[in-house]
């Protein structure tokens, strides 16, 4: 498969491609994998919400409470902020705000939660394509109260081992504490970035590349028990099978909802279901419930059989960077010859500000 093919189905989905092929195709045609069971185009449905705070117009990550069930983390984009609001999902409403003292962020385009009841926020954003020299983590320890609050964070300092990267996706692993960030397939750069095992608050903190991935990332997620990962874009989004600090593409394609500005992911509690947020004013959430092998290996072995088996895809092995194999990444029907313009002028307006 060539790059340039690749790239395709990376950017807007195997099914996306077979569509631009087919030219014509019908567009109530089901999807190469699993729908999600909420109704594209943001639709609320079963296990979805709406984000009813008039404040978040730009959610921009999103994760689940480690503490309290049913409750989500998230966060505008840039020019909010050192907010970060904890939604209730069977109703919608913000339940705690948590002020980040000291803080002015640039760029907030990350939230994650990692063991011990620790939420990462990632200051990493860049649409200067690379412009910053140094971009930030803060962590502060998740309320056992949630209730309107100020903390004083944790500050780390970023740098990349290869140079700035423009990125979204900020991931802390549930068992080893060990923080992640996927940067933007931008120039072929995009790629999954390993912090230090343990980062310090004083000095830099320096990511190093470990795979490198076609998806235009805009969110990514560990699964509860550490042996799933998953990085979304607008479009798609793609899985991995997470073993020894290292990601191995899966064959099973994934689908996310076609709903606004695809920005952020995140497992539910249980590991069995996706759920993908999008920015915009009362913007929805919504699940995509996983099968087969997507599902984490704290899920039954006979369930994660069902359903498109337990196919080992090709992934990142030994050395500084592995290469990710095919992409696994799937849009339905009406929805691909839109997906196929919006990125394309996406691609184009951010390297005019490159």
């Amino acid at each position: 498969m060539s790059v340039l093919w690749r790239r395709a189905v990376a950017a807007v989905g195997v099914g996306g491609v077979a569509g631009l092929l087919a030219l014509g195709a019908a567009a109530g045609a089901a999807p190469a994998s699993a729908a999600p069971r909420a109704a594209a185009g943001g639709e609320e449905g079963q296990g979805s919400f709406r984000i009813k705070d008039p404040r978040i117009t730009e959610s921009s990550g999103l994760a689940a409470s480690r503490t309290h069930k049913g409750v989500y983390w998230t966060h505008n984009d840039s020019d909010d902020g050192p907010y970060i609001y904890a939604v209730d999902s069977s109703t919608g409403r913000t339940v705690a705000t948590v002020t980040l003292k000291g803080v002015n962020p640039r760029d907030l385009e990350a939230v994650s939660t990692g063991p011990g009841g620790e939420v990462y926020v990632g200051d990493i954003g860049d649409n200067l394509n690379g412009g910053w020299n140094e971009v930030w983590i803060y962590r502060f320890h998740e309320p056992r109260t949630l209730r309107d609050t100020t903390v004083t964070p944790t500050r780390y300092t970023v740098r990349y081992a290869d140079g700035p990267r423009d990125a979204e996706s900020l991931m802390v692993h549930p068992k080893t504490g060990r923080v992640y960030i996927a940067s933007k397939n931008q120039n072929k750069k995009g790629g999954i970035y390993a912090g230090p095992e343990q980062m310090s608050p004083s000095g830099v903190n320096t990511f190093r590349r470990i795979a490198r991935t076609e998806v235009w990332a805009t969110d990514g997620a560990f699964s509860p028990d550490g042996t799933r990962l998953v990085l979304r874009g607008y479009f798609g989004g793609e899985m991995f099978r997470w073993r020894d600090g290292k990601p191995e593409a899966l064959d099973t394609p994934v689908s996310v909802p076609v709903a606004g500005q695809g920005e952020s992911v995140t497992f539910t509690a249980d590991g069995r279901t996706l759920m993908c947020g999008s920015e915009g004013k009362g913007s929805t959430v919504d699940p995509l419930e996983l099968e087969g092998e997507l599902l984490p290996d704290s899920v039954p072995a006979d369930e994660r059989k069902a359903d498109g088996g337990a196919k080992g895809g090709g992934g990142a092995s030994g050395g500084d960077e592995g290469q990710i194999g095919e992409k696994k990444v799937v849009v339905g029907g009406a929805a691909i010859a839109a997906a196929v313009v919006v990125w394309t002028l996406l691609r184009r307006l951010f390297r005019r500000r490159s």
